[in-house]
C-alpha cells in the first residue's frame, strides 16, 4: 500500500532570543559647593525600543539624585538627568520582531574631575525578542501505522502599558531628600482585552528631621489595569514592573501639627502570556512494508502557572567600606537594594545600603553590604522571572568596628511548567523492508518498553500485538517472550 500524507500549516509567536547588554552613562555635577557626597540614587526608565535587521536599539532616561554636605555641614541635594541610546546585535533579529526591554542600574561610581563630580552608572538591559514562526503539522498518513495523541500547542502574546499610583501618609519629617522605590508584581492575569496587575511598591524615603537624616520605609499596595487587545480567555501572565518616575512632596499642617507626604509613582509594565490550543498530533509512525524517513518539529515553552511570593528575614555581619567605631552614631540606612544570582535551590547575593552616621559632629556615609542566600521551596521551575525588593534595613554595632545588619527580602517568582512537544511534520517512504520467511518469530523485549515501542520494533500494529498476546502487561519487564505469527500471505 502506497503512503499518502496530509499536512496543515499555521503561524504562531515564540521567543527567539534573550539579549543582555550594558552601557555606561555619565552625569556631571558641579562640585564647587559640595563637601562630602553622602548618597547617590540613580533611577532609569525605558523610553524606546526598536528591532531592526540584526540589531535592537533601545533608549532611556537616567536621573541621578546626589545628597551632599555643604561648607556648613548641612545636607543638600541636587538632581540631574540624561538621555541615552544604545544597541545590541543579534544575527537572528528582523524588523518584524517584537521586543520587551527592561533596564536596571547595576553599578554607580562617583569620581572627582577637577571642580566637578562625575557620576558614572552602568545600565544593564535585558531584552526578550519574539517573532512569528511557521508551524507545519502532519495530520494524516494513510499506509502507515501512527501514534496519535492530543497535545497542547502554545503561542506567545506580549503586552505593555503604564499606570499611576498615588499615596498620602503622615511623616514626621521636615523635608524629603531622596525618594527611592522598588516594585514587585504579586499577581497578573489577562482576560477580555485587559491585563490586571496587582503588586506592592516598597518606598524608602531619605528625609530630614530636626536637621538630621532619617529613613522612612512604607509599603504601598496597588492594582492596575492596562490594555491587552489580544487577550480573550483568562490566562496567567508573567509580568515585570518598573518605576518610571517618582514625585514626592512634603507638606506641613500647622493646625494639626503634622507633616504629610504625598507620593505619585509612575509604573511601567511589560509581560507575556501563552495562548494554548489542543490538537491531535502524530508523534511517531512506521510502515510494515517500507522504511520511513521521519522529520520532527519540537516546541518548548514555559507558560506561567502562578506567581509565588516569598518573604525572608536575613541578618548577620555586614561589610562596610569605612572604619566604624563607637564614636560613630548611626543615623539612617538609606536606599536599600539587592543584587542576586540564581543557584540550584534559589538565589544568593547581597543587600546594599548607604549608612549615614555622625562622627565628631559631622555627617558621613559608607556603603554597607549584607550577603544572603535564600532557598525557594515549592517551585516547579526556577527559570522563571524573579524580582527582589528590600523592605527596611537596620544596622547596629555589635562590637567596636563590627557591624550587624538585618533586613527583610520580598521575592516574587513567576512559577512555570515545562511544556515540550515533539511531533511529526513530514513523512516520506524509503527502501522496502526485507521480508522474513519464518512462520514464527520470538521477540525478547527490553525492560520498560511500552506497547508502541514493541509494535514499532515488531512492525505490527498495536492492535495486532494485543490480539495475539493478550496476557502482556505494559510497560514490559524484559522477561517476556512475544510470539509473532506470519500467515502465507506475508
Amino acid at each position: 500500500m502506497s503512503l499518502s500524507t496530509q499536512s496543515a500549516a499555521g503561524a504562531y509567536s515564540r521567543r527567539v532570543a534573550v539579549i543582555k547588554s550594558q552601557s555606561i552613562v555619565e552625569i556631571r555635577f558641579s562640585g564647587r559647593e559640595a563637601g562630602e557626597i553622602i548618597a547617590v540614587y540613580p533611577q532609569v526608565c525605558l523610553t524606546s525600543c526598536e528591532v531592526g535587521s540584526g540589531r535592537v536599539t533601545y533608549g532611556g532616561r537616567l536621573i541621578c539624585t546626589v545628597v551632599y554636605t555643604d561648607d556648613d555641614g548641612k545636607l543638600c541635594r541636587i538632581q540631574k538627568g540624561a538621555e541615552f541610546s544604545h544597541f545590541a546585535d543579534e544575527e537572528a533579529l528582523a524588523p518584524a520582531n517584537t521586543a520587551l526591554c527592561t533596564l536596571a542600574c547595576e553599578k554607580t561610581q562617583v569620581k572627582r574631575d577637577g571642580s566637578s563630580y562625575v557620576v558614572a552608572t552602568v545600565i544593564g538591559a535585558e531584552i526578550s525578542v519574539f517573532a512569528t514562526a511557521e508551524r507545519n503539522i502532519l495530520t494524516s498518513a494513510e499506509g502507515a501505522v501512527t501514534l496519535t495523541e492530543t497535545k497542547k500547542l502554545y503561542s506567545a502574546v506580549t503586552f505593555s502599558g503604564e499606570s499611576e499610583v498615588e499615596d498620602d501618609f503622615d511623616c514626621n519629617a521636615e523635608d524629603v531628600l531622596v525618594p527611592a522605590a522598588e516594585v514587585l508584581v504579586t499577581d497578573c492575569n489577562v482576560r477580555s482585552g485587559m491585563a490586571e496587575i496587582t503588586g506592592e511598591i516598597y518606598l524608602s524615603l531619605l528625609a530630614i528631621r530636626e536637621g538630621k537624616p532619617v529613613c522612612f520605609d512604607r509599603i504601598v499596595p496597588f492594582k492596575s489595569e492596562i490594555s491587552c487587545e489580544d487577550a480573550l480567555l483568562a490566562r496567567k501572565a508573567s509580568c515585570r514592573a518598573e518605576i518610571k518616575e517618582i514625585s514626592v512632596e512634603a507638606s506641613v499642617d500647622e493646625e494639626k501639627g503634622k507633616c504629610g507626604v504625598g507620593a505619585v509613582i509612575q509604573l511601567s509594565f511589560c509581560g507575556v502570556y501563552y495562548d494554548e490550543e489542543e490538537t491531535n498530533l502524530i508523534l511517531d509512525a512506521f510502515s510494515v512494508e517500507n522504511e520511513l524517513k521521519l522529520c520532527y518539529a519540537e516546541e518548548s515553552v514555559c507558560p506561567c502557572t502562578e506567581i509565588k511570593i516569598f518573604s525572608e528575614r536575613v541578618s548577620g555581619l555586614c561589610a562596610t567600606k569605612a572604619k566604624l567605631d563607637f564614636s560613630c552614631a548611626m543615623l539612617a540606612a538609606a536606599l536599600p537594594r539587592a543584587e542576586f544570582v540564581r543557584n540550584e535551590k534559589g538565589i544568593e547575593g547581597s543587600i546594599t545600603a548607604n549608612l549615614l552616621y555622625e562622627q565628631n559632629g559631622e555627617i558621613h556615609s559608607t556603603e554597607v553590604n549584607l550577603p544572603f542566600s535564600v532557598e525557594l521551596i515549592g517551585l516547579n521551575n526556577l527559570s522563571g522571572l524573579i524580582s527582589v525588593a528590600v523592605c527596611g534595613v537596620n544596622i547596629r554595632q555589635r562590637s567596636e568596628g563590627e557591624c550587624e545588619a538585618e533586613a527583610v527580602l520580598k521575592i516574587s517568582v513567576a512559577d512555570s511548567e515545562d511544556c515540550t512537544v515533539k511531533y511529526l511534520c513530514e513523512l516520506t517512504e524509503a527502501e522496502k523492508l526485507k521480508a522474513s520467511d519464518c512462520a514464527i518469530s520470538v521477540y525478547i523485549p527490553v525492560a520498560g518498553d511500552d506497547l508502541w515501542n514493541t509494535a514499532k520494533n515488531l512492525r505490527r500494529s498495536p492492535e495486532d500485538i494485543k490480539a495475539t498476546n493478550p496476557d502482556l502487561a505494559f510497560p514490559l519487564t524484559g522477561s517476556e517472550r512475544i510470539l509473532v505469527f506470519r500467515g502465507k500471505s506475508e
